[in-house]
C-alpha cells in the first residue's frame, strides 16, 4: 500500500487544529507540509509560526517540501521544526549532493523534487544517495491545478532507474492526486501519493484517505 501524505495547504487555515485531528485518527502515513518562499515559486505559505505548533499535536511524521531558493540555509531550521523527510528541489539546487548529504547528516530523510519540465535522467548520479524523489504533478505553487497525464510516463522511467540503482527508493507524487489516478500510478511505480484537495474539500476526508491507500 502507498504512503498517504495529506497536504496541509489544502486545509481550512482556520481550522488547522481540525485538520490535525483528522491527520492523526485516519490512515494517513504522514502530514505533507509545502514551504513556499514567493520567489523560486508564486505563492507564499508557512514556516515556523505554523509549523512549530502543528509538530507538538500532529503524531504523523512532517513531509516538508521546500519550495524555496537557497535550501541549504535552511537545512537545520526544518530540523529544528520537526521534519522527518525534508525534500528540495532539483531546480533550486546548485551543488545538489552535498545539500542531500547536508539533509541526511541531520538525521532527516532526503528527497529531492522534479517540476514537470525536468526529466528523471538528471538524477542518475545522486539516486542512490536518496532517500525519495517527489515527482510534481503539477507545476508548483498552487493547489488544486490538474493532473499532468505525462507524470504516468515519467514515474516509470524513474521506477526503472531506481530498481537497478536504489530499489528502495520512495517515489512520491504531488499535485492533482485523486481517487481516479491513484491506482495508476501506483501501478507506474509511485510508492507516496500527497494528496490535497481530493482529501480536504471531501465530504469525508477519512473515506478518501482510506481509499487512497488501497490504491
Amino acid at each position: 500500500m502507498p504512503i498517504i501524505a495529506p497536504s496541509l495547504l489544502a486545509a481550512d487555515f482556520t481550522k488547522l487544529g481540525e485538520a490535525i485531528d483528522l491527520i492523526n485518527r485516519s490512515e494517513a502515513d504522514w502530514l505533507h507540509v509545502d514551504v513556499m518562499d514567493g520567489v523560486f515559486v508564486p505563492n507564499i505559505s508557512f514556516g515556523e509560526p505554523v509549523m512549530k505548533p502543528l509538530k507538538k499535536v500532529c503524531t504523523k511524521p512532517f513531509d516538508v517540501h521546500l519550495m524555496i531558493v537557497e535550501p541549504d540555509r535552511y537545512l537545520q531550521y526544518f530540523k529544528d521544526l520537526g521534519a522527518d523527510v525534508l525534500t528540495v528541489h532539483y531546480e533550486a539546487c546548485t551543488h545538489l549532493h552535498r545539500t542531500i548529504g547536508g539533509i541526511k547528516e541531520l538525521g532527516m530523510k532526503a528527497a529531492v523534487s522534479l517540476n514537470p519540465g525536468t526529466p528523471v535522467s538528471l538524477l542518475e548520479d545522486v539516486i542512490s544517495e536518496l532517500d525519495m524523489v517527489l515527482i510534481m504533478s503539477v507545476n508548483p505553487g498552487f493547489g488544486g491545478q490538474k493532473f499532468i497525464e505525462n507524470t504516468y510516463a515519467k514515474v516509470a522511467k524513474l521506477r526503472a532507474m531506481a530498481d537497478k540503482i536504489n530499489p528502495e527508493l520512495i517515489i512520491e507524487i504531488d499535485g492533482g492526486v485523486n481517487l481516479e489516478n491513484a491506482p495508476k500510478l501506483v501501478a507506474a511505480g509511485a510508492t507516496a501519493l500527497v494528496a490535497g484537495s481530493s482529501v480536504f474539500k471531501a465530504e469525508n476526508p477519512e473515506a478518501v484517505i482510506s481509499g487512497l491507500k488501497k490504491a
